[in-house]
């Protein structure tokens, strides 16, 4: 099993051979596959976005079996997630997770295109990603001028990674204590659109 300091040190590297353009084989063979359907050890989790430019075992040139993935629209902490995350750290043994937001979020966007113009019709389920994300980034919103959208909007795509880090961390009865004991890191990155740099920025 590996430590969260030696996983991270493989998210690191891996994301810096996907910039490099230096892939490894990730392929799944079928001497691999048959391996997997004996069972799973992923050494990280990664709570990502849905955003189909944002392809999470390529951005860390990791294959079947390396991570355990959860990916949902504005990479949110919601009962599912949390479950899943915590299936994964207890019963598979991952010790590193990672909160993956990226640049140009749609997910953060459509918030705050929706804190900007409260009557827009929404959908009850486009409702409820809105509201899960507006407690994150609310204080952002007010604190800045509309006028500085770009700024808006690269600090709301961080702050969202951050709340939902800490919602992880802090609302976990299983989690917190891993947490606290250091056994089990939890961090938030940023994906970059056009660079295919994961920068990791926060950690508990």
């Amino acid at each position: 099993m590996n430590t969260a300091k030696e996983a991270l040190e493989k998210l690191k590297s891996g994301n810096q051979r996907f910039m490099s353009g230096q892939r490894a084989d990730g392929l799944l063979d079928e001497k691999k596959r048959a391996e997997l359907a004996q069972g799973q050890a992923p050494f990280a989790v990664i709570l990502g976005c849905s955003d189909s430019r944002v392809p999470v075992e390529y951005v860390f040139d990791q294959g079947g079996g390396d991570l355990f993935v959860i990916r949902v629209a504005g990479n949110l902490v919601e009962q599912t997630q949390m479950g899943s995350v915590e299936f994964a750290v207890t019963v598979l043994g991952s010790r590193l997770v990672v909160v993956l937001g990226h640049t140009e979020c749609g997910a953060v966007k459509t918030t705050l295109d929706v804190m900007s113009n409260p009557t827009k019709e929404m959908t009850p389920g486009l409702n409820s990603l809105v509201d899960a994300i507006r407690p994150a980034i609310s204080t952002i919103a007010e604190s800045l001028p509309s006028s500085d959208e770009s700024t808006v909007m690269s600090r709301s795509i961080r702050a969202n990674v951050v709340y939902n880090v800490d919602r992880l961390k802090n609302e976990s009865p299983l989690l917190a204590p891993l947490c606290e004991s250091g056994e089990l890191v939890i961090v938030g990155a940023e994906y970059d659109l056009k660079s295919g740099e994961v920068d990791f920025f926060y950690s508990v």
